[in-house]
């Protein structure tokens, strides 16, 4: 989310210096890419760029191909083979070993359902959402960003066509959490689809505002993520000291869960170093459905913390991340924040937290549906 909400800020500063703009959104990827499907960056006329769509090596001839669809104000997909031994002809030399789809549409700022119109919607709610991109790989039909799919509403632009079955993905992609491809045939021409999920950014809710906190918060920031910094003491609790923090609330245990909203993309950390603090709010925790709680400090600090609290279930030991943080042998403050970050990203990803390299499957996979 954060490259979109970034996106979003360069629209609309862009927009008040009257300046045309391209989004351009990587649609498909066969083989190795250093950015998989869903990746945007904008582009402005004169230049500036922001977002990526890859490590460095398209951009430049993005560029030239989001000028031109802003000249012509049409959409244009752009496939770069890497595949090719001879990929120097796109002066581009990726050696990804990989073939890159990418969708270049100019904002029309008349069109209400322009594609950064649906992304403002899309940042308007804290809520799961899909975004339903088409494309073709082999007509020259290029309808671009097209529908934003919610459990309560959505908007769409979908051709009549198509729309049921659409809809029918989309409520699948929704269901399983997870993106996928499809094609639709319309008027004997084959509508290619990037359905893609998304959901809100962590919430990263940190309980203590000492000195070890402030890096967790910045590293958090980075990411996008919105981060609330929680402690009972005004003089630690202050946005001199957490001034990227989204919400800086000075309360006791008891009133956390009153004033935070706990969804499943939320994550407490417990580093208040205050033992009696800790403890009430674990116990607060463990009555939510909190996703992820971890707590900092040894793991007999934990036991003993559910020990006290009449609540030493195997349940809470493997739902408590006590010690918290992944073994990369952090010793300062921001070498913690990094692997405690790491930990939240891999649990909310399900993803195994080990060596790439040792890994057998590709990185990043996709299912791909026919109709």
């Amino acid at each position: 989310m954060k490259e979109i909400t970034d996106i979003l800020k360069a629209y609309k500063k862009a927009a008040k210096a009257h300046k045309k703009t391209a989004l351009a959104t990587v649609v498909k990827v066969e083989g190795s890419s250093y950015r998989r499907p869903g990746a945007r960056m904008l582009i402005t006329e004169d230049g500036q760029l922001t977002g990526a769509i890859s490590g460095g090596c398209l951009e430049g001839d993005a560029l030239r191909k989001a000028l031109s669809a802003i000249v012509q104000q049409e959409n244009k997909l752009i496939t770069y083979d890497t595949t090719d031994e001879d990929d120097a002809k796109f002066g581009v030399q990726l050696g990804c070993n990989g073939i890159v789809h990418i969708l270049f549409e100019p904002i029309k700022a008349d069109d209400a359902l322009n594609p950064i119109a649906i992304l403002l919607a899309l940042q308007a709610k804290r809520e799961n959402a899909v975004l339903v991109t088409l494309f073709s790989l082999s007509e020259k039909l290029q309808l671009g960003t097209s529908m934003l799919y919610r459990a309560e509403d959505n908007l769409s632009k979908l051709p009549e066509s198509i729309q049921n079955n659409v809809l029918k993905d989309a409520e699948e992609v929704m269901g399983n959490k997870t993106s996928i491809f499809n094609s639709y045939q319309t008027d004997n021409v084959q509508i290619d689809a990037f359905l893609e999920f998304i959901h809100p950014s962590v919430s990263l809710i940190i309980a203590g505002a000492g000195n070890d906190a402030q890096p967790l918060a910045e590293v958090a920031y980075l990411l996008g993520w919105e981060v609330t910094v929680i402690d009972g003491r005004p003089t630690h609790a202050t946005a001199q000291r957490f001034n990227n923090a989204n919400k800086i609330l000075v309360c006791k245990p008891e009133n956390v869960c009153g004033q935070t909203e706990i969804d499943d993309q939320t994550a407490f950390v417990l580093m208040t170093h205050n033992y009696n603090y800790d403890l009430q709010l674990l116990g607060h925790l463990l009555q939510t459905k909190a996703p992820y709680i971890g707590t900092l400090g040894p793991k007999k600090k934990l036991i003993r913390m559910l020990d006290e609290l009449d609540l030493r279930t195997p349940e809470n030991e493997l739902r408590v991340h006590g010690p918290i943080g992944l073994d990369i042998g952090a010793e300062t403050a921001a070498e913690i924040a990094i692997s405690i970050i790491a930990e939240i990203k891999a649990v909310f990803t399900g993803a195994s937290s080990g060596y790439l390299k040792a890994k057998k499957k590709p990185i990043h996979v996709y299912e791909m549906k026919s109709i």
